[in-house]
């Protein structure tokens, strides 16, 4: 696969809808051609705190920032025409649609692959997990700020032009 666009979400809390930060890399050609990322205020707009704990994020970090309809306008012509990459796509593409619903926007069945599945098939038992920083590293890339939405999708993006 040489053409896709592999994205992360992190979330403010336990709703899909509630994505607090977004991150995309455009990959055309095998090459990276284009990244994005952006903070998102979340919906429904509270924090858990385990989520923080994961991610870092707080409502301090986006009380300003845009609605998902705003960050999406800057995203989908980016990613026009290409399939999707996420590592456990289910949580992604369920954020994904979970927050298109709560906007009541048209989803345009974006056409999703998995790095996860495409993990547990290209290297099975021979790593300790199928965590993204150790997929990542078994492809011979080095996550340094794990739980940020664009290193992980920069992550991700590695790891589908290595094994996929």
């Amino acid at each position: 696969m040489n053409n896709f666009a592999a994205i992360d979400f992190e979330t403010a809390n336990e709703q899909p809808s509630s994505v607090c930060s977004v991150g995309v890399v455009v990959v055309r050609g095998g090459e990276v051609v284009d990244s994005f990322y952006s903070l998102i205020k979340p919906e429904p707009e509270y924090y858990r705190w385990f989520c923080r704990r994961v991610h870092g994020l707080g409502p301090e970090d986006t009380d300003r920032a845009p609605v998902f309809p705003q960050v999406w306008r800057q995203i989908a012509p980016r990613i026009e025409g290409l399939p999707l990459v996420a590592h456990n796509a289910r949580f992604d593409e369920g954020c994904l649609k979970a927050v298109f619903r709560v906007y009541q926007m048209d989803y345009p069945d974006y056409l999703f692959h998995d790095t996860l599945v495409a993990s547990r098939r290209c290297f099975g038992r021979t790593i300790e997990n199928h965590q993204l920083q150790t997929v990542a590293e078994a492809c011979g890339y080095e996550l340094k700020r794990h739980h940020h939405a664009l290193a992980d999708a920069e992550a991700c993006a590695m790891i589908a032009l290595k094994i996929m």
